[in-house]
């Protein structure tokens, strides 16, 4: 029988719980078969997001001054260099501990270069002006959403990037090697991973981009739209 797909508001729901719950550190609790694996030790030790992460200022660094949208923020402006890319940062996730963790300490780090951070998903940028953005930042949750959601979500940004703009943006390559133990550790976490190829990634960003560009690290390809 074919599976029913969870509607987009309760795979949100889903996303911010398990988040909620990592930023608060709250216990998982997981399967033996789960807790084996040398990802789950990486990922209790803290050393997993270090070697996960995609460094989007490879391909895209902040500059002076430029008004920067990240999408499911977290609390990247507590954890990246902003202040020394001295670039406006304005943030939205869909975790309500991430953004109360910035709103009490990121004023206190640069009151001029936090614009604020709101709660809600990528696709939902009504929030924001027309044109107004030098860059736009999604990467590390493009796995929870299916392909579809993630045309949305550059419809989306294109309202909201000035002409010109870029946006970067990241995908799971199902090839690498910690691709398959990664799912299932995400899995088990509270959150459903889409392990699409990224052929058809690349078709739906080609088909949306006037140029691109990329970059591979150990689990993410790193993209940098112009659109």
């Amino acid at each position: 029988m074919p599976v029913t797909p969870i509607p987009l508001s309760d795979r949100l729901a889903l996303l911010s719980q398990r988040y909620n719950r990592d930023y608060r550190g709250d216990p998982f609790e997981l399967p033996a078969e789960v807790e084996s694996l040398d990802i789950f030790r990486d990922w209790t030790a803290g050393k997993l997001q270090q070697r996960i992460a995609s460094p989007f200022w490879d391909l895209a660094k902040p500059k002076k001054n430029q008004r920067c949208l990240d999408l499911g923020c977290g609390v990247s402006f507590l954890i990246y260099p902003w202040l020394t890319w001295e670039a406006l940062f304005y943030g939205r996730d869909i975790s309500t501990v991430a953004c109360e963790a910035l709103k009490s300490r990121a004023p206190q780090l640069n009151s001029k270069l936090f614009k604020g951070v709101t709660v809600g998903g990528a696709h939902f940028l009504e929030d924001y002006e027309s044109n107004f953005f030098d860059l736009v930042i999604a990467t590390g949750f493009s796995c929870y959403f299916p392909l579809d959601y993630w045309q949305q979500v550059i419809d989306a940004v294109k309202t909201v990037l000035k002409p010109g703009g870029q946006f970067i943006f990241d995908v799971i390559n199902p090839d690498a090697p910690l691709a398959e133990d990664w799912a299932i550790l995400e899995t088990y976490l509270g959150a459903e991973v889409f392990l699409e190829p990224l052929s058809e990634w690349e078709r739906l960003l080609k088909g949306n981009a006037q140029k691109l560009s990329s970059r591979s690290g150990e689990l993410f390809m790193l993209y940098k739209l112009s659109l």
